[in-house]
C-alpha cells in the first residue's frame, strides 16, 4: 500500500521545503514538494497544512498502572488529606465489598495540612476494604490495615499509621497489584497506549521489575501487537539479565533502584534532606553489585541500567561502571549503552562518567516543571542550592550525553509537548536547552537509548513512523508557545495506531 500525503509542512533534514511524503509499507519512499510527487499512490491524504513530525517515544512508562490512573482512582488533584478520604467514600460506592481499591497520585508536599489519612481512616473511607493509594513519585502509599501483612510489618520502611516506604511498600505494592485479574490488565494495558498513541507516542519503554510490576504485567505489556504503540521492555532485577532476555525485554534495567525518590525522602543523598534532619534516604546496591550486573548484561548481550535520583546514589553506581569497566572493558561496556533513569543530582564529575561510559540518560523534564525552582518540593526536600542545581538536562545535552525524555507515568501524565517545553524552559536558565534539542531527545533519543538508531527522523528510506498534527506552525513555532497541536493520526511503520479525524 503505498499512501501519499500531501499539502501539509513535513519537519525532515531531507529538505527542508517538503510538503508532502510518500510511504510504501513500513518505509517513507519519498518526501519533497507537492508539484514533484510521485503518481501512482494507492491512497492520498490531504493534509490541509497540518505538521508531520517524527512520533515521540515515551522512554519511561508503566503501562498498566497509567491505565489504572487514567480509568480509576486518580488523586492528583487532592489538597488534603480529608479530599483523599472523601475520593476514596466516593469511588468505593459503587464496588463490591470484596474489591482491592487501587489509587495513585496524592503528593502532600504541596498541602496546607500535610497530615496524610491512617490506616484507620482509610479502613472507615474504603468500607473495610483493602486499599493501596501510591504517592505521585510512587516510592510510597498509604494503605489501609487490611493490606499490612505481617511480612510488611517485618520489613524496612514499614510505618503503623499506614504511610509506607522502601521494602515495606514493595511489598504491599506487588500484592495490592497481584489483586488485578488478566483482564483488567489487559484493558488498562490498551487504555494507556491508546491514550499515548492519541498524544502522538509511536513508542514506549515500559519499565517493570520486582516490587513495580510482576512478571506476568511485564510480559502482558509485551503482547498487544498491531495498532498499538511498539513497547519496549526494560526488567528491572538485579543480576537478572538471562532473565530479562526470556522475558522478552531489551534490557535488564529501567527501574533497578539504587535509592527511592525525593518526595518519600528514600532518593539516597550524600547530605541529609533539609526538612528531615539525620535522614539522607536509603541505598539499595552496592557499586560490587552495579558491577556485577553490568558484567552479565554484556556477557547477556542485553542492556542494562538503573534507577539512581539521588547524589550517593548515582555516585554508587558509577563508581559500579568503573568496577564492570575494569572486568570488561571501557569500549566494550560503552557498546551496551547502558542507562540510567532519572539522575536528578549530578555535579560535573559525575556528568564526565556519563560520558567516558557512554551512559544514556533517560529523565524527566516535567519533574523540574512540577517539583523544581526555588520554592517546590525539591527546594523544601533539598534546600533552594540544592533544588535549583537538580535535573541538569543543560548540562548534559552541552556535553554530549545522549537524552531520551520521557514522564515516567502515571508519575507525571504522559505529555510529550509539555515535557519538551518544560526541558526549554526549566527553572534553571543554565540547564535550558533548544527546542530542536528539547523535540530530538522525546523522539531519536528514545529510539536511540534501545539501539534503534535509524528511528526517530524522516528520511527517505526510513521507516514511516510520523505523527500529523492539527496546526500550520512549524515544529520550533509550536514549542515556542502557543496552543499544544492535536494528533490528527498517528503513524507506526506505516500502520495508523490513532486516528483523531
Amino acid at each position: 500500500m503505498k499512501t501519499l500525503y500531501r499539502g501539509g509542512r513535513v519537519h525532515t533534514p531531507a529538505d527542508p521545503f517538503a510538503t508532502a511524503l510518500l510511504t510504501d509499507g513500513d518505509r517513507i519512499a519519498w518526501l519533497g514538494p507537492d508539484a514533484d510527487a510521485p503518481v501512482g499512490a494507492d491512497r492520498v491524504v490531504e493534509l490541509g497544512g497540518a505538521l508531520v513530525a517524527p512520533a515521540f517515544v515515551d522512554a519511561h512508562v508503566h503501562i498498566t498502572a497509567t491505565g489504572l490512573t487514567l480509568t480509576g482512582l486518580d488523586l492528583a488533584g487532592a489538597s488534603s488529606a480529608g479530599q483523599v478520604l472523601d475520593a476514596v467514600a466516593a469511588y468505593v460506592a459503587g464496588l463490591p465489598g470484596d474489591a482491592v481499591v487501587i489509587g495513585h497520585g496524592w503528593d502532600e508536599s504541596g498541602w496546607v495540612d500535610q497530615a496524610t489519612p491512617s490506616a484507620a481512616e482509610l479502613d472507615r473511607a474504603g468500607g473495610g476494604r483493602a486499599v493501596y493509594l501510591s504517592r505521585a513519585c510512587v516510592h510510597a502509599a498509604l494503605v489501609s490495615t487490611a493490606l499490612i501483612t505481617d511480612r510488611v510489618r517485618a520489613a524496612a520502611g514499614y510505618d503503623g499509621g499506614g504511610w509506607l516506604r522502601r521494602d515495606a511498600h514493595h511489598v504491599v505494592r506487588e500484592a495490592a497489584f497481584a489483586s488485578i485479574g488478566a483482564g483488567q490488565v489487559r484493558a488498562a494495558q490498551r487504555t494507556a497506549l491508546r491514550h499515548a498513541a492519541s498524544l502522538g507516542v509511536a513508542s514506549v519503554h515500559e519499565c517493570g521489575g520486582p516490587g513495580t510490576s510482576g512478571e506476568d504485567d511485564f510480559v502482558a505489556a509485551l503482547g498487544h501487537g498491531p495498532g498499538f504503540p511498539r513497547v519496549f521492555g526494560l526488567w528491572g532485577e538485579a543480576g537478572a539479565a538471562a532473565k530479562a532476555r526470556e522475558l522478552g525485554a531489551v534490557g535488564a534495567a529501567g527501574d533497578l533502584y539504587a535509592d527511592g525518590a525525593l518526595g518519600a525522602r528514600t532518593a539516597h543523598l550524600l547530605q541529609d534532606y533539609a526538612d528531615d534532619d539525620g535522614v539522607c534516604g536509603h541505598g539499595y546496591l552496592s557499586a560490587g553489585e552495579v558491577a556485577e550486573h553490568l558484567a552479565g548484561c554484556v556477557e547477556q548481550g542485553v542492556q542494562g541500567g538503573f534507577h539512581a535520583i539521588g547524589d550517593r546514589a548515582v555516585a554508587t553506581v558509577l563508581a559500579g561502571f568503573g568496577l564492570a569497566a575494569a572486568r570488561v572493558g571501557v569500549e566494550r561496556l560503552r557498546a551496551g549503552r547502558h542507562r540510567i533513569e532519572h539522575a536528578e543530582l549530578l555535579d560535573k564529575a559525575a556528568i564526565a562518567k556519563f560520558v567516558e561510559f557512554g551512559i544514556t540518560a533517560s529523565v524527566q523534564p516535567a519533574f523540574d516543571r512540577l517539583w523544581g525552582g526555588e520554592h517546590g518540593m525539591y527546594a523544601r526536600r533539598l534546600g533552594a542550592a540544592r533544588a535549583i542545581a537538580a535535573n541538569p538536562i543543560g548540562s548534559m545535552a552541552g556535553v554530549g550525553v545522549l537524552l531520551a525524555f520521557g514522564s515516567d507515568s502515571p508519575v507525571t501524565p504522559l505529555d510529550p509537548w509539555g515535557s519538551c517545553r518544560a526541558a526549554m524552559g526549566h527553572h534553571n536558565p543554565v540547564q535550558r536547552i533548544g527546542a530542536k534539542a528539547a523535540f530530538a531527545a522525546h523522539t531519536r533519543g528514545g529510539w536511540r537509548a534501545v539501539g534503534a538508531d535509524g528511528e526517530g527522523v524522516l528520511n527517505p528510506g526510513g521507516a514511516a513512523t510520523f505523527t500529523v498534527w492539527d496546526t500550520t506552525d512549524t515544529l520550533t513555532g509550536v514549542l515556542g508557545g502557543g496552543d499544544t497541536p492535536v494528533a490528527r493520526r498517528t503513524v507506526l511503520a506505516g500502520t495508523g495506531i490513532h486516528d483523531g479525524d
